[in-house]
């Protein structure tokens, strides 16, 4: 099936761009080793820069997909260890919750299947791939998982660790990093993208330091990006993300949608990316069951938040007007992606995977000079929404 395309308007610049992604593993889980354990705020506030310097084993393709990625040392007797068994755990959640929402993709699209690639490391880890790419409904869709081994450089160790003295040296650090992320991108404009991610994040003992205590940290959210607002669709979607998080803390939702909307923040163009959700990070100041159990609960909540809002709208009669203002945000979306957001921007910086970083980016995109939508129209309420955030509910 072709691309989906439309003609360039008289005043249009560029006519749409394809990205293309060969459906390779997921890029890592973004490793939140830069920034201090107990302070929770917005990401793009750290002036930290991570170079090419972490450590990690190139993939292997695998024909089979594995019963666990976790080394043999991590899954021998995880009632011996909490964070063995907290490791266990984590990857069966991101695992199951990739299995429900491909099938619930798929089920949508009506015809359309995940292709699936499965990858694995020497030294321990791996992860699983699918893409489903010109679809009926789905321009492209990708929801991956991966469990991650590696090394980080002292001076991350050091950053990491606000109470370490500048005198100290310790050598290099191990860390393990799992996650699922997604990003469904659907072909009629009337259909939001949907982004969730959800990670676990360890620093064990630097290996001239035995006996230091363990870091670690959860992170995640679920945002929406429509190009036009319906707005029963997104309270019904703000709704269940709150839901999802008073079973924890009332807390929660307030302060994790007021971080969604911080951390998607296009800074050039003065406007969010989307209509937000939730958003957290660096996330390790509860109880470690609990965290487990909220990110589980999330990862869950993203099926009865997403498919209701595609079933109304996947079907809409639309305009080539409605397709180039898709274009138009889709454009946006791409420029968060390669410019601010921390996981793209890690893996390009320390030598991934191109193809596993880019999976996140749609199909087709669109650049018009000096666009701007008539004060009023459908258009304008999309755009002044996300240059200034609401409350949904």
């Amino acid at each position: 099936m072709p691309p989906t395309s439309i003609a360039p308007s008289p005043n249009s610049v560029f006519t749409p761009i394809r990205f293309t992604s060969s459906p390779f593993p997921s890029s890592l889980p973004t490793p939140t080793f830069l920034r201090g354990q107990s302070v929770l705020k917005p990401r793009f506030q750290t002036k930290l820069v991570v170079r090419a310097t972490v450590s990690m084993e190139k993939e292997t393709p695998e024909s089979e997909r594995p019963e666990t990625f976790l080394r043999e040392s991590d899954g021998q007797d995880h009632a011996a260890s909490s964070a063995s068994s907290v490791r266990a755990r984590f990857e069966k959640m991101i695992r199951e919750a990739q299995d429900s929402v491909c099938s619930a993709i798929e089920a949508a699209d009506g015809g359309g299947k995940f292709k699936e690639d499965v990858w694995s490391r020497p030294g321990g880890g791996g992860g699983i791939s699918r893409v489903l790419q010109d679809g009926a409904v789905w321009e492209k869709a990708g929801v991956n998982v991966s469990v991650v081994y590696g090394v980080m450089p002292p001076e991350a160790y050091r950053a990491a660790k606000a109470a370490a003295s500048a005198d100290q040296k310790p050598g290099p650090v191990p860390f393990f990093a799992a996650g699922v992320s997604s990003v469904l991108h659907p072909k009629n404009p009337f259909a939001p993208t949907l982004h969730f991610n959800y990670r676990y994040f360890e620093t064990d003992a630097p290996k001239d330091a035995p006996g230091a205590p363990r870091q670690w940290w959860f992170g995640g959210g679920t945002d929406l990006t429509p190009a036009y607002i319906f707005e029963e669709d997104v309270k019904h979607f703000h709704s269940t993300q709150k839901r999802a998080c008073d079973k924890f803390d009332p807390t929660f939702y307030p302060r994790f949608k007021k971080w969604c909307d911080d951390y998607f923040y296009i800074k050039h163009r003065n406007e969010r990316r989307g209509l937000g959700g939730i958003f957290f990070d660096d996330l390790n100041d509860y109880d470690q069951e609990m965290l487990l159990s909220f990110a589980t609960e999330c990862a869950n909540s993203v099926i009865p938040a997403y498919i209701p809002i595609i079933e109304k709208r996947k079907d809409l009669p639309f305009t080539d007007q409605h397709k180039a203002w898709q274009q138009l945000r889709r454009g946006r979306y791409v420029e968060f992606n390669l410019v601010y957001d921390r996981g793209t921007t890690f893996g390009l910086k320390t030598g991934g995977r191109i193809e596993s970083i880019l999976v996140s980016l749609p199909l087709t995109a669109r650049w018009e000079y000096d666009h701007k939508p008539e004060e009023g129209s459908e258009e304008w309420k999309l755009l002044d929404a996300c240059i200034n955030p609401k409350d949904w509910i």
